[in-house]
C-alpha cells in the first residue's frame, strides 16, 4: 500500500493512504498560505467560518437565479422559413459543439423563463455565429436586440458582420460609438426609441439614459470578462425579463466558478472549425534580427503582421525600426487615443491590405478579424496579463493558413511574468482558453471570484475547497443536497497498489489513484480503467483490487458502514447507527461465528481463509451484499 506524506507546521506530518488522495486538491488562494498545527482548533474554526460564508453566498445566488427563472419572460416562437434561410447563408460547416449550443440557446429563448446563458469557447470557435442566430430569432419574434461590446473596434466589426447577414431580410442594424457624429447618434437613438432600429451595437454608451428601447428582448454581452458586474446587472435591472446571452473566450473567475457549481447555464465550444490550425507560439528574448526575419517571412507569402507594444510611447520607435530592417514595408501606427477618423482610416487600410504591418497597443486584442494577418509579434509581452496574451494570439490563425505568435521580452523579467509566458506557451493548442482561465485564476488569485469580501475566506481554505463548499450549499438550497458523510475507511489485507514499473512518474501515479477513488458510479470507473489501459497497457494484478475497493466503498456508504478493518481472523464492520434485532438475527443466520458488538456499534464476520490474495475486499463486498439485500 502506498501513502502520500504531507508536511504541516513545524514537525507535523500527515500520512494519507493512496485511496484517500481524491480527498486532497492543489491549494489556490495566496502565495503564502498560513499553516496550522495538525489537530489544532484553528483549522476547524477557519473551515467553519468559510463554510458558513459559502452557505450564505450560495443562498443569495440561488435566490437571485430562482427569482429570475420564476419571472415571466418572453417565449419566442419556433424557427420560421426566414430564420432557416438566414442560417443557410452561413458559408462554413458548423461544428458539433456549435450546433449543440445553438439548440440550447433556442430552447432557452422559446421557454417562458428569461435566458441567462454563457457561451464559452476559444477565439475563432464560432461564438459570434451563435449570437447572430439568436439575434435574428429575437427580431423575428418582434423584439429588439442590444449587443454590448467592450471596444469601439469590436462594435464596428460586429456592425459589418451583422449588416452583411441581415440586410437581405430588411433588418436595420446600427452601432453607437465615437465614430458616429452627434447628428447620426441622435438619428440612431430615435430609431431605437420608435423600434425601426432592430439591432443596436455599442459599448457602454448604449446603456446611457439617452438610449431608450421600444421593446428590448435580448441582450448579447460579447467578451463578457471585459465588463464589470455592475454593467451586466444594470442591463438585467433595466428590464429583468429580457434574455441575456454572454460570450467569452476566457471566462472571468466569478463566471467560471458559478459555471462550475451549476448555478448558471453554460455551453462550451471545444471543437475547432475544420480548417483551423494551432498557432505556432514562440516565447523568447526580443531581438531586432528575430523581428526582421518574422516580418519578412510573412510578407514573402503575401501576408500581414500585427506588431503590439505594451506602451503608447514605444509605438513610433517600433515602427521606425521595422521600416529600417524591412525596407519597402508599409507600416502604420494605431492607438486608442487617436482621433476617431484617423484610427478608422488606419484600421480600414490594414483590413483592405494596403498596410503590411500594423504597429499598435493592445487595442487590436479585440475586434479585428483579418484572415490575411497571420503573424503576431508582441514586444514586452511581460507587460500583459494572461487573458490578454491569449486574446492577442487569437487575432491570428483565423483562416486555413498556418499562423505564428512571437511573445518577446527583455532578459530579466519578474517570476509572475515568466509564469504567464510559460502558461501561454504550454497552452498553444486550439481550445485552450478554458485551461488558461483556470490558470489565470491560480496566478492572479481569487479576489474577484465573488468579490473581495469572500477572498479572505477563500484564502483560508483554498479555492477548490471553497467551490466544493459552495456546490454543497447550492445543492442544499435547491433541495438536491445529501447529508455530508465521511468516506468509509477500508483497511483490509492484500496487495493493492500501482507499481512504479507500471507508472514511473510519481505525479501521474498520484493522478491515477485519485481518478480511481474520485469515480462516481460503475460507468465512470470503467472509463478510468479503459483510459489507464490505453495510456499504460495491461493492468498489473496489484492494481485491480483498487477498483474493487472503490466498489466496496460505494456499497459500504449505501449500507451505513463507516469502516471495514481486519481484526485477527475476522473482518470488523463499524456502523453509523445500531443494528435492529432482525438484522442481528440475519447476521447470525447468514454467517456462522459472526458477532454483533453493541458497545462498539459494529459486527465481525470470520474471514474465509481460502480467499485468494487480496480477496478480503471481495469477501467484504459479498458479505455486505448478502446482509443488506432485501
Amino acid at each position: 500500500l502506498e501513502y502520500a506524506s504531507s508536511s504541516g507546521k513545524d514537525p507535523d506530518r500527515l500520512y494519507l493512504p493512496a485511496s484517500q488522495l481524491s480527498q486532497i486538491s492543489k491549494y489556490m488562494g495566496s502565495d503564502n498560505p498560513k499553516l496550522d498545527r495538525l489537530g489544532s482548533p484553528n483549522w476547524n474554526s477557519t473551515r467553519s467560518k468559510a463554510k458558513k460564508h459559502a452557505a450564505q453566498v450560495s443562498a443569495e445566488l440561488v435566490k437571485l437565479y430562482s427569482t429570475r427563472r420564476r419571472m415571466a419572460g418572453h417565449a419566442f416562437p419556433k424557427d420560421g422559413p426566414e430564420q432557416r434561410a438566414m442560417e443557410e447563408a452561413f458559408p462554413y460547416r458548423e461544428t458539433p459543439d456549435q450546433l449543440k449550443a445553438i439548440e440550447e440557446v433556442k430552447r432557452d429563448m422559446e421557454s417562458p423563463s428569461p435566458m441567462d446563458r454563457l457561451i464559452t469557447g476559444d477565439v475563432g470557435f464560432g461564438k459570434t455565429e451563435i449570437a447572430i442566430r439568436a439575434a435574428f430569432k429575437a427580431v423575428q419574434g418582434g423584439k429588439q436586440v442590444a449587443i454590448l461590446a467592450p471596444t469601439t473596434l469590436l462594435s464596428e466589426q460586429h456592425l459589418e458582420t451583422f449588416r452583411s447577414r441581415f440586410e437581405p431580410f430588411g433588418v436595420r442594424v446600427e452601432a453607437l460609438s465615437r465614430f458616429r457624429s452627434a447628428k447620426e447618434a441622435r438619428s440612431i437613438a430615435e430609431g431605437v426609441a420608435d423600434g425601426s432600429v432592430k439591432i443596436l451595437i455599442g459599448t457602454q454608451k448604449i446603456l446611457s439614459p439617452s438610449v431608450s428601447f421600444k421593446d428590448l428582448g435580448l441582450v448579447v454581452v460579447d467578451e463578457e470578462q471585459r465588463f464589470g458586474v455592475k454593467d451586466k446587472e444594470f442591463l438585467k435591472k433595466l428590464k429583468p425579463e429580457i434574455d441575456v446571452l454572454s460570450l467569452s473566450a476566457t471566462p472571468i473567475p466569478r463566471t467560471l466558478e458559478m459555471s462550475l457549481v451549476g448555478v448558471r447555464e453554460v455551453s462550451t465550444l471545444m471543437t475547432a472549425p475544420e480548417e483551423r490550425m494551432d498557432v505556432l507560439t514562440y516565447v523568447g528574448q526580443w531581438s531586432l534580427e528575430l523581428v526582421a526575419a518574422a516580418i519578412s517571412r510573412e510578407l514573402l507569402r503575401s501576408g500581414q503582421v500585427f506588431y503590439v507594444c505594451g506602451r503608447i510611447e514605444d509605438l513610433n520607435t517600433a515602427s521606425s525600426r521595422i521600416r529600417e530592417v524591412v525596407p519597402g514595408c508599409k507600416v502604420e501606427v494605431a492607438d486608442g487615443k487617436m482621433p476617431a477618423a484617423r484610427l478608422d482610416k488606419v484600421i480600414n487600410d490594414f483590413w483592405k491590405g494596403k498596410t503590411d504591418v500594423l504597429v499598435s497597443t493592445s487595442i487590436i486584442e479585440l475586434g479585428l478579424d483579418i484572415p490575411r494577418a497571420n503573424t503576431l509579434i508582441v514586444e514586452r509581452s511581460d507587460y500583459f496579463g494572461l487573458a490578454q496574451l491569449h486574446q492577442l494570439r487569437g487575432r491570428v490563425g483565423r483562416s486555413s493558413q498556418r499562423a505564428y505568435a512571437y511573445f518577446l521580452h527583455p532578459e530579466n523579467i519578474t517570476s509572475d511574468a515568466q509564469a504567464r509566458l510559460e502558461t501561454i506557451e504550454e497552452n498553444a493548442s486550439l481550445g485552450s482558453g478554458y485551461k488558461i482561465a483556470l490558470k489565470d485564476l491560480e496566478l492572479r488569485g481569487i479576489g474577484n471570484l465573488v468579490g473581495e469580501e469572500q477572498s479572505g475566506f477563500i484564502k483560508g481554505v483554498g479555492f477548490d475547497y471553497f467551490v466544493r463548499m459552495m456546490k454543497e450549499g447550492i445543492e442544499k438550497e435547491k433541495g438536491e443536497g445529501k447529508k455530508e458523510e465521511e468516506r468509509p475507511l477500508i483497511n483490509l489485507p492484500g496487495k493493492s497498489f500501482i507499481p512504479q514499473s507500471f507508472i514511473s512518474s510519481q505525479k501521474l501515479r498520484m493522478e491515477a489513484y485519485s481518478s480511481i477513488f474520485k469515480a462516481e458510479g460503475e460507468k465512470e470507473l470503467e472509463e478510468v480503467k479503459r483510459e489507464m489501459e490505453d495510456r499504460y497497457g495491461d493492468l498489473p494484478p496489484s492494481l485491480l483490487p483498487l477498483f474493487s475497493q472503490r466498489r466496496l466503498e460505494w456499497e459500504a456508504e449505501k449500507d451505513g458502514v463507516k469502516s471495514i478493518t481486519q481484526r485477527g481472523d475476522n473482518v470488523f464492520f463499524s456502523l453509523s447507527s445500531p443494528f435492529p434485532d432482525f438484522m442481528q438475527l440475519r447476521l447470525k443466520r447468514l454467517f456462522p461465528g459472526s458477532f454483533y458488538l453493541k458497545s462498539e456499534m459494529g459486527f465481525k464476520i470470520p474471514l474465509d481463509k481460502e480467499q485468494d490474495e487480496g480477496g478480503a475486499i471481495g469477501f467484504a463486498f459479498d458479505a455486505l451484499g448478502q446482509l443488506f439485500t432485501t
